[in-house]
Order: structure tokens, then sequence, then C-alpha cells
């Protein structure tokens, strides 16, 4: 079965790095978009990258712009999600996506907290 798993939250300092994994099983990984999304309190999940099956098409949303790079290692089956320039409004907890044949499938999330 489709299994997503990710890694690597914790608290940062704001103006900090962290870089998040998502290892992915259960299906053909090479063959999938993936995306990053998350859900901060009391708020509304939202996504925050996207990339291709081939890693040369990536999307941001706007806040996170020029200080998030979501990349993939199809060899791995993973996808990561380099966060720099960490801001406290970031804190959130972490979900990585992968849509296989119409069905969408979440991991469990990673909390990211920035925080001083």
């Amino acid at each position: 079965q489709v299994q997503l798993v990710e890694s690597g939250g914790g608290l940062v300092q704001p103006g900090g790095s962290l870089r998040l994994s998502c290892a992915a099983s259960g299906f053909t990984f090479s063959s999938s978009s993936m995306s990053w999304y998350r859900q901060a309190p009391g708020k509304e999940r939202e996504l925050v990258a996207s990339i291709s099956t081939g890693g040369t098409i990536r999307k941001y949303v706007d806040f996170v712009k020029a200080r998030f790079t979501i990349s993939r290692d199809n060899a791995k089956n993973v996808v990561y999600l380099q966060m720099n320039s960490l801001k406290s409004e970031d804190t959130a907890v972490y979900y990585c996506q992968a849509i296989v044949q119409s069905s969408t499938y979440w991991g469990q999330g990673t909390q990211v907290t920035v925080s001083s």
C-alpha cells in the first residue's frame, strides 16, 4: 500500500534552516508528481510546493518563494523540502502528498516550530 513518511521537522530559531524528507513506497514514485502542504493551528491545510515527476517543474506559493526549495531523488523514492530563512509564521505541521491513480495520499506530518 502507499506509504509516505515525513521526517526532519523540529524546533529552529527564526532565520534558521531545516530540510524535510518524505520517503515514499507502495507506488511508482517516479511516475507521480509530489507536493508539500502545511497546516498551522486553527488554519486550513495549504499547498507549499509541488514538483513534477522528473523534477524539472517546480511550483511554489508566494510566501515561500526564494526561501524554500523542493527536490526529489527518484532513485531513493524521496522528496525533500529545504527551508531557509524560516519565520515564525512558517510554524506548522508539514505534510507530504502524492496522487496515485486519482487517489490522494498523505503522510502523518512532521512538526516545524520556528521560535526563539
